[in-house]
């Protein structure tokens, strides 16, 4: 059945669970943007306590300033899907004065098919201040909020010809890979290293031509928008193959194929519900094929580090528990230290944003301590907006877990 999603959205059907709030306040304890500022009201105030208010609208224009992070559903112990209401009553209350900077921030895959062709123009551009300060004043992106780094070959362009070198065997068979708009541009050292770690244990990796998840769009409440982009995505992954598992290199993608698409904009196509049963965090992954005695722990070469880890909230959201720390230290002499923190503060494009850069910095501050303490040069995340956060705010290279095991398997080159 077709779902308009904004008027999925003013039905708010999630608003079904608020019953079940017993006004605990756990989500708000553990709200990490609820800590930082008072422009906030808070998770439950605005979910469950102003649903109860709402006819189609909203109540509570604070509820701009949720960072959609999720975390309150993740913590509820009543099963409340407050973020979820959360991100339909802001899109409803957005639908008539949408902001041009919110709508033009979102389109990853077109910056990075117009920054591929120009990458040194492109990045000296976005480290100049004059030009983030003219930036900041005409769209609203701040001047200091953490920016991608342009490279000078797409990872497809790099594919098609790592593609015809290929030489197998591969006995486990095909798999597809879905990289992401920002593993498709921005991330190709993620992409590629999980492409010939994949390889190097026995598959054959299927990349076919992939657009953007429509996640950035759903979460500024562009849902017609972020509806178009999600379906045209799961037709050109299963291009690839109907039957296949798809491995995911960007943990926040994988969640809006598993779990957003269908929780919060109400899209219940089959074909989309098949794709994201089918759909699997590139961590995950690797972690079930150690249980499983599939992955060549012998191969891997000892590497004496500790590893500062964050695991970013929409892969706390997926409840897949930390599969990320097993994979790392499956190898000889790695020490992993999860963060412990909830939030790194970027939450794709909210830090990035003048009005809520400050609060973004002060939620991921405790974090960018935790690692700096731990060690200043090296942490690994898995998600592409999280790691362009951390490497702003601590100096350190930070890396999908995938390219600690691509080294340490003697596959970096």
């Amino acid at each position: 059945m077709t779902v308009n999603p904004l008027e999925h959205a003013k039905a708010s059907l999630a608003r079904a669970s608020l019953d079940a709030c017993v006004k605990c306040t756990i989500c708000e304890t553990q709200c990490p943007v609820a800590r930082e500022t008072p422009l906030f009201s808070g998770p439950k105030w605005v979910g469950p306590q102003a649903e109860r208010f709402r006819h189609g609208g909203s109540v509570d224009v604070s509820l701009d300033y949720c960072s959609g992070c999720a975390i309150c559903t993740t913590v509820c112990p009543q099963g409340v899907k407050i973020a979820e209401i959360n991100a339909q009553a802001r899109a409803v209350m957005k639908a008539d004065n949408m902001p041009i900077r919110d709508q033009l921030m979102v389109e990853t895959e077109l910056e990075g098919k117009l920054m591929t062709p120009f990458a040194p123009i492109a990045n000296a551009a976005l480290s100049a201040k004059p030009v983030r300060v003219v930036v900041e004043k005409v769209i609203g992106i701040h001047r200091d909020a953490p920016m991608p780094t342009a490279q000078s070959r797409t990872f497809m362009s790099w594919f098609k010809e790592h593609e015809k070198t290929r030489t197998g065997p591969f006995p486990k068979g095909p798999i597809v890979f879905f990289h992401g708009c920002a593993g498709g541009y921005f991330e190709t050292a993620t992409s590629k290293a999980a492409v010939e770690v994949l390889e190097h244990i026995g598959f054959e990796v299927l990349a076919p031509k992939q657009g953007c998840c429509g996640l950035a769009h759903q979460s500024n409440g562009l849902f017609d928008r972020a509806s178009k982009k999600v379906r045209q995505l799961v037709k050109q992954l299963n291009e690839a193959g109907k039957d296949l598992t798809i491995v995911a290199s960007s943990g926040s993608c994988a969640g809006m194929l598993r779990h957003e698409a269908h929780e919060i904009m109400g899209l219940d196509d089959p074909d989309l519900l098949d794709v994201g049963a089918r759909t699997i965090e590139l961590s995950e992954f690797l972690a079930e094929l150690i249980d499983e005695g599939e992955f060549p722990i012998e191969d891997l070469q000892r590497w004496d580090i500790t590893i500062p880890y964050h695991q970013p909230c929409q892969v706390k959201s997926q409840g897949i528990g930390k599969p990320a720390i097993k994979v790392m230290e499956t190898i000889p002499g790695v020490t992993v230290v999860e963060s412990g923190e909830a939030c790194c503060g970027i939450a794709g494009t909210y830090g990035l944003k003048k009005e809520k850069y400050d609060v973004a910095q002060a939620v991921g501050k405790p974090l960018f301590d935790m690692i700096k303490r731990t060690n200043p040069k090296l942490a690994a995340c898995e998600t592409d907006t999280c790691r362009w956060q951390i490497r702003k705010g601590t100096g350190a290279t930070t890396v999908h877990p995938v390219e600690i095991v691509h080294r340490s398997l003697g596959l970096a080159r």
